[in-house]
């Protein structure tokens, strides 16, 4: 297998099979995709992984708080409760949490101690610091229920989340297939590498997760502004996240045709975009109604129909629908990469860049399941 020297160019070399083969540099390669999408691909960027952590820290704040209104009171709405406050406090704490979760490496010989003490310690501890960072003078007394649940909150973060976030990797140059108004074999699904787009659940969990956070920021802001309300409390349902999920998804598939099959532009799109999104919110609002567990209502609206849905938000759904491109797009960018039991963190990273974690054999059968003719004897 060819070896690669440290000014990046390639050096010939004998594969496994006695062939003389001469590995291409990434801008020689066959459409200049394979090693460019290897050397391309970083850690996400730090501005998105806490865009991730408050989103993320705001669902946690709404299913929570959900849950509790329901044992209290049994509504069906599932409303729950958060703020943009705490989103940047989550942003800030999970950001906080990341670094403390790659100290693991001191606890090698210990990792019982780490995942069951000292992380989840310092879990409890910034949670409880955030409860009692308010704008009012209030001491928040926690209860032991509050910290059995933190505690297994810790857990999931130490075992699930961080591990989860790991595996995600940012490609910092467009693919020459999205240039071309096309998508990449990775993105239309084949899997000729260690890399993958984004599966759909998770695409999925996303959008919804986005919409907690757009219903939270608006409902916050009307607080404000109707109400003089400067705690930014803002509220959404549970209900919104299947909602959101299901439309924002829907959404992007019609940006992937309509775009990258068929050339429209953004003007032709919109109307298509706006019209599903009223449809999809009414036939949503349509179908709560009937359990009683519809959290909106427009009936004191002018141009509302049932009351499900009015036209004095087609400037909001027309921003949220510019914006759900902009989205998509970058969740183009974003890789998962094999788990390989944490060995990406402790040797699939270097200088901010991506290892690659294959034998030489199997970069072999990567390249020239790519392009035979790479190789000659």
């Amino acid at each position: 297998m060819a070896s690669r020297g440290r000014d990046g160019c390639s050096r010939p070399g004998p594969t496994a099979d006695g062939l003389n083969t001469e590995r291409m540099t990434p801008q020689q390669e066959p459409g200049g995709e394979t090693g460019a999408a290897v050397e391309s691909l970083r850690e996400l960027p730090r501005w998105l992984r806490l865009y991730f952590y408050g989103m993320h820290g705001v669902t946690l704040d709404v299913l929570l708080s959900s849950v509790q209104g329901f044992l209290n009171h049994r509504d069906p709405k599932l409303v729950g409760f958060s703020s943009p406050y705490l989103c940047i406090m989550h942003a800030l704490t999970h950001f906080a949490l990341e670094k403390i979760y790659a100290q693991k490496r001191c606890f090698r010989g210990r990792p019982v101690v780490f995942h069951l003490v000292f992380y989840p310690s310092v879990y409890i501890g910034l949670q409880i610091l955030i409860g009692n960072i308010t704008l009012t003078e209030q001491v928040r007394v926690v209860s032991g229920t509050q910290l059995v649940v933190h505690y297994f909150l810790a857990l999931y973060f130490s075992q699930v989340f961080h591990r989860g976030m790991a595996r995600l990797k940012y490609q910092t140059s467009s693919p020459p297939d999205h240039q071309a108004g096309e998508l990449s074999p990775v993105d239309r699904g084949h899997d000729r590498g260690p890399r993958h787009g984004l599966p759909d659940l998770v695409r999925f969990l996303f959008f919804g997760m986005h919409g907690f956070l757009d219903e939270v920021i608006f409902t916050a802001i009307f607080h404000l502004v109707e109400k003089s309300d400067r705690t930014l409390s803002g509220h959404t349902s549970l209900w919104s996240f299947l909602m959101y999920g299901s439309c924002s998804f829907v959404v992007e598939k019609l940006y992937m045709y309509l775009h990258f099959k068929k050339g429209w532009g953004i003007l032709p799109r919109l109307p298509i975009y706006i019209g599903f999104i009223y449809t999809w919110e009414f036939f949503w609002g349509l179908f709560l109604r009937q359990f009683g567990a519809c959290s909106w209502d427009y009936s004191h609206y002018s141009y509302n129909f049932m009351g499900l849905i009015t036209l004095l938000y087609l400037p909001g759904w027309a921003c949220l629908s510019l914006y759900q491109d902009v989205l998509s797009n970058v969740m183009l960018r974003i890789k998962c990469t094999k788990d390989v039991d944490g060995s990406s963190e402790e040797n699939g990273e270097a200088n901010g860049s991506v290892r690659e974690a294959w034998s030489p054999q199997d970069k072999v059968a990567f390249l020239n399941m790519q392009d035979p003719e790479i190789f000659r004897v």
